[in-house]
């Protein structure tokens, strides 16, 4: 394989390296490779994606460096215990939310939102500025004024991503722009899937409980504006509840 003058990959290195770390990763998610299990010897890889050993060696490593893989001298490349995996890197939010049935991601998720938003919330109740609460309050506007459940489904998910940046706190701020990246993942799956598609009547209460977290947030009170974010994810953990055992009814 050639490489180029500055020491790296070609494109289409690259490319195919960033292809195969892409299907072995989702197969692996997929539970195709169960944990625990050896996946293909490398000349079977190199066949399998018509690659060359350098390529699937990179690919390797990029997920070794996921957890997903451990390699041993001599023993092979064997799949890692779910457990182990980064579950906060991009790639595996994203595989995960490709599954066709990802409810235990789902779960913990939420699980997740509910133990970082509220926080960040009272966060930001604590020190928002009157400029910041105009940007919340358009995000609000936004919600109320979106006619497509797609439409609706990005604003909602903007405003807890500018929740999220306003609480000042650099740890919030990266895990949940991680947090938004699976869920626009999540929403760009559902939409494809053609899910019935609701206009904003039917989010009225749900726009409701954003609006009482930016009045919280305007009085300045952390313990009010934690209960009022924990309330809207709730809400919409119960909402993904019901859609997942009655599918006809959309998300």
């Amino acid at each position: 394989m050639n490489l180029s003058a500055g020491g790296g990959f070609t494109d289409r290195a690259f490319n195919n390296t960033a292809y195969v770390v892409d299907r072995l990763g989702l197969a692996i998610v997929a539970g195709e490779y169960p944990e625990r299990t050896m996946i293909p010897l490398d000349p079977d890889l190199e066949e399998m994606f018509g690659v060359s050993r350098t390529v699937i060696r990179e690919a390797k490593k990029t997920l070794i460096a996921k957890g997903l893989l451990v390699s041993k001298a001599k023993v092979g490349t064997r799949v890692c215990p779910a457990s182990d995996w980064n579950m906060f890197d991009p790639d595996l939010l994203r595989w995960h939310t490709m599954q066709r049935r990802p409810e235990q991601f789902l779960a913990e998720l939420y699980e997740v939102r509910l133990i970082v938003e509220p926080a960040a919330a009272a966060q930001v109740a604590s020190r928002a500025q009157p400029e910041d609460h105009a940007l919340l309050a358009a995000k609000c506007t936004a919600l109320a004024n979106a006619n497509r459940r797609d439409a609706f489904a990005i604003a909602d998910l903007e405003f807890h991503k500018l929740v999220l940046h306003l609480s000042g706190n650099r740890f919030l701020q990266s895990l949940g722009d991680l947090v938004q990246a699976a869920l626009y993942s999540l929403l760009a799956s559902e939409t494809d899937s053609g899910a019935p598609q609701r206009g904003p009547a039917d989010f009225a209460e749900v726009v409701e409980k954003h609006r009482a977290i930016v009045r919280a947030i305007e009085q300045g009170s952390p313990e009010a504006a934690r209960a009022a974010m924990q309330a809207v994810i709730q809400s919409a953990r119960d909402e993904m509840e019901r859609a997942r055992h009655d599918p006809g009814t959309g998300a």
